[in-house]
């Protein structure tokens, strides 16, 4: 079966890896000259499906307007005209319940967690490098009041057998010594061993060469302009590079998948949250995270990809807007400034933002539209590193006719009929 994709971030280009191996003839089509050049080029690089949970929960609505007065927030609205942003912001809101949220992270956590273990498979058999390390993650709490708010975290952990380990200070330098230096900086932590971390986009990258030596054909700086249609099929892709034609097709374009699903009249809830992060040089490397440590007051995650420190966080709601703003680099850089001051060089850091394609609900959607012939990977959020290797791997074993090891049933886009 000749199988198109669209999109080569992450979610694509893993799915065209596990399609090749299922026998497909694949292609991938790409706007951008090479794989993983948009959101999946320089996120926190965690791999953490312990922290695999939905933003829209009990609490949130009281908590945001607090993020959104503190000086170095993680949340910053921007209103706008944008009905898209209004509409996705009530349905976020309508998810803020306990009984949703537990709905919702039932959901997220078996893809996240097959996913983790299908990288583990595909690192075992592939023997591809990309900075990867095993040690863990890390929540940093600087106040008792956060360590009292774990209790419905922990419950949560323990309701889906996730290991974890509650560290007063000692155990916290005990798991990343540099933090020796600043212990009177926080007062304990939540560590989920099983996490690991590494470089999304140099394993994107590594895993296009692996899949183009499987027959892996990528179409870039190729831009997608709209779908053919004919007897309720996907006939065709139309692109700059004219018509091109396949047997099945699978939109994996992230946040921009819903601007390209409306001429087809398909509403996909998904909506860009941006997202920022620096890459500093690490000068010494005793003074730099092990793993990924999660700055829990400033939602910002700090992790050891090699030779460098690549801090990520913050939420902004822009829109498609891709400016680069200063205020975002200072919360960056404020919180690994305080919590590892002699690991990097901050000001030789390099600076980015990326657009987080998110669902209102917190799991991605995968699964089949109304035309037989066409798929859906998109929505994964923060997590597209996280959930990309079970992604590829159910929507290969979907295509191909199998039933997938984990149900993805509820992924699906008829999940908000």
């Amino acid at each position: 079966m000749r199988v198109l994709i669209l999109g080569s971030g992450v979610i694509g280009v893993t799915a065209a890896y596990y399609l090749a191996k299922a026998g497909h003839e694949v292609e991938v089509v790409d706007r951008q000259p090479g794989p993983a050049l948009e959101t999946s080029f320089a996120n926190a690089g965690e791999v953490s499906p312990g922290y695999s949970s939905p933003w829209a929960g009990p609490g949130i609505p009281v908590k945001a307007v607090k993020w959104m007065l503190m000086h170095f927030g993680p949340l910053v609205v921007r209103p706008k005209f944008d009905p898209m942003m209004v509409v996705w912001c009530l349905q976020m809101l309508a998810n803020c319940t306990a009984s949703r949220y537990a709905v919702n992270k039932a959901r997220m956590v078996p893809i996240a967690e097959y996913s983790r273990d299908q990288l583990k498979e595909l690192r075992a058999a592939t023997g591809i490098e990309y900075d990867a390390r095993e040690q863990g993650t890390l929540q940093l709490f600087r106040t008792e009041k956060q360590v009292s708010g774990t209790a419905g975290d922990i419950k949560v952990l323990q309701q889906f057998g996730v290991p974890f380990e509650v560290l007063d200070r000692d155990g916290c330098i005990g798991a990343e010594p540099a933090l020796a230096g600043v212990r009177d900086k926080f007062v304990g932590g939540l560590r989920l061993p099983n996490d690991e971390t590494g470089d999304c986009q140099l394993f994107t990258e590594r895993l296009a060469r692996l899949a183009e030596d499987l027959g892996v054909k990528f179409r870039f700086d190729t831009s997608i302009k709209g779908f053919a249609t004919e007897s309720g099929n996907i006939a065709a892709v139309d692109t700059s590079a004219g018509l091109l034609k396949a047997d099945v097709y699978v939109a994996a374009m992230g946040s921009y998948t819903p601007l390209i699903m409306r001429g087809l009249g398909i509403t996909v809830p998904v909506y860009p949250i941006k997202g920022y992060s620096i890459t500093v040089p690490i000068t010494d490397p005793d003074g730099a995270p092990v793993s990924t440590v999660m700055d829990e007051t400033y939602k910002v995650a700090i992790t050891r990809l090699g030779d460098r420190i690549r801090v990520g966080g913050t939420a902004e709601i822009s829109g498609y807007d891709l400016a680069l703003r200063q205020g975002r680099r200072a919360t960056l850089e404020h919180s690994v400034g305080d919590l590892f001051p002699k690991g990097g060089d901050i000001s030789k850091a390099s600076f980015w933002c990326g657009l987080r394609p998110m669902t209102p609900d917190g799991p991605p959607v995968i699964g089949p539209t109304r035309y037989s012939n066409l798929y859906l990977s998109t929505g994964h959020g923060t997590l597209g590193w996280t959930m990309a290797c079970g992604s590829g791997r159910v929507l290969a074993d979907t295509l191909s006719g199998k039933k997938p090891e984990i149900d993805i049933s509820e992924l699906a886009l008829s999940r908000y009929a």
